[in-house]
Parts: structure tokens; C-alpha cells; sequence
């Protein structure tokens, strides 16, 4: 009975794990350039003592799920159009390098601005960096385009070139601070277009993540249900031996 009851316990922190996985997809389904999570579990063998010298049933190998790792799915989301010059989407492969106060991470969310000095930034406020170092601006500069290479131009002149890297291994990538992720050496990318006045949007897919959520929700309901009924049935069984005469 013990054994019941921890595998499933053991299934009750997987399906915790999951919730708050699904959780986070839904409450960044607005997120310029998210990227969802999904979870994957593992079956944990748990080797028990020999008996197979004994008649009858003999001791078996108990299965526990163990939530192995969260990875990301790095699909790109839709892109919208807004009234910001601005905002740039990347069409391909390839993310913007930024500079953050714990040095360079990545992105796609192309919604920038800029700050009181004249520097393009992200919405945290990290300076977006172009062929290595931040684009400025001056007060004069109006009438901002943006080219599919992403040679930035104004009416003063060029203000410098948005490039995009990529990765050998995208499962390499950690996220590290709000939609910004860290990873190993990257390369310039020769395969992407940049978009003005387009923003990449999470590719959270909705549905399936209320799918997931009841779906979950539900199933933990069942081993909670479950766990009870073990109780009861402990609960039960001492009440009864209690009784036995000697």
C-alpha cells in the first residue's frame, strides 16, 4: 500500500510541474516572440528485493514518472502589424543580440524603442546590438526605415545595421531574464529578412494549452481521489486488525 502511495505522490509533483508549465504558456500567450515550454517525463524504475525463490507472486519492479527536463518549442510565432517604426519581426531562422547588464542574450521580440540617449532598446530596456555594438540616434532623425538586411537609414543618413545570429543546437538555449535566453556560441545568420512594422508573437497555442490544463487538472483530481481511497482503506485495515483476537 505504501508503495501505491508513493508512486502516486510521485505522479501528483510530475503533474504539478506540468501545471505550472501550461500555466505560464496561457499567461504569456500576448508575449511578443514567447516560446512555450512543454514537459517531458521519464518512467523511474525502482529495483525491490529478490524473491524469486518463493511460490506465488513474486516482488516486481515498481514504475514512478519523473518530470525530466521542460524544453522549449522555438517555432516561430504569427506576425501582426503595428504603427511602430520601430518594431521589427525577424522571417527565419535567427534571433537579435542584446546587451544586458549580465552581458549578451538573444531574442525575437523585436518591439524596441528608444531611451534618452538616443539608443535602440528591447521593452526591458537592453540596448539591441547591430554588427556589435548599440545604434544610436540623434534628435534630427526622422522618417526611420529599416531594409530587409537590416540597414537602418533616417533622414540624417545610415544609423547602423540590425543583424540576427543562430545556434547549432537550439536545445543548448537557457532562458535567462524576461523573454531573453542564453546560450553557446553563436553565428551570424545569412537566411533571415527583416520585417518593419511587424512584431512576432508567442506561438502559444491556445486550445491546446486549455486542453492541457483540464486535461491535467483533471487527471490530478483522479490520483488525489486515489490517495484517498488508500487512506481509507489503511484506515480500515488497522480498525479491523485492532479487533483480532490473539
Amino acid at each position: 500500500m505504501e508503495n501505491a502511495q508513493l508512486i502516486a505522490v510521485s505522479s501528483q509533483s510530475a503533474l504539478r510541474t506540468q501545471l505550472n508549465v501550461v500555466a505560464n504558456n496561457i499567461a504569456n500567450m500576448n508575449t511578443n516572440g514567447y516560446k512555450a515550454q512543454t514537459v517531458r517525463f521519464e518512467e523511474y524504475l525502482m529495483p525491490v528485493a529478490e524473491a524469486s525463490t518463493f511460490d506465488g507472486n513474486r516482488d516486481q519492479t515498481l514504475s514512478y514518472v519523473l518530470d525530466a527536463e521542460s524544453v522549449y518549442d522555438f517555432r516561430p510565432g504569427a506576425t501582426v502589424q503595428t504603427e511602430s517604426e520601430l518594431d521589427v519581426a525577424i522571417n527565419g531562422p535567427g534571433w537579435f543580440t542584446v546587451e544586458t547588464e549580465q552581458g549578451v542574450r538573444y531574442t525575437r521580440d523585436g518591439n524596441f524603442s528608444l531611451n534618452t540617449e538616443g539608443e535602440l532598446i528591447t521593452a526591458s530596456g537592453n540596448r539591441v546590438l547591430g554588427d556589435g555594438a548599440p545604434i544610436v540616434f540623434t534628435p534630427q532623425d526622422t522618417e526611420i526605415e529599416i531594409a530587409q538586411n537590416g540597414t537602418i537609414t533616417t533622414s540624417q543618413g545610415e544609423r547602423g545595421k540590425l543583424t540576427a545570429v543562430v545556434f547549432d543546437n537550439l536545445s543548448q538555449l537557457k532562458p535567462d531574464g524576461v523573454n531573453l535566453y542564453s546560450g553557446p556560441e553563436a553565428r551570424p545568420s545569412e537566411e533571415v529578412v527583416f520585417l518593419q512594422g511587424l512584431l512576432e508573437k508567442s506561438n502559444t497555442e491556445p486550445v491546446n494549452e486549455m486542453t492541457k490544463l483540464i486535461d491535467v487538472t483533471r487527471t490530478y483530481e483522479s490520483v488525489s481521489r486515489m490517495l484517498k481511497n488508500l487512506d481509507d482503506l489503511r484506515e480500515t485495515a488497522i480498525g479491523r486488525l485492532g479487533r483480532v483476537e490473539a
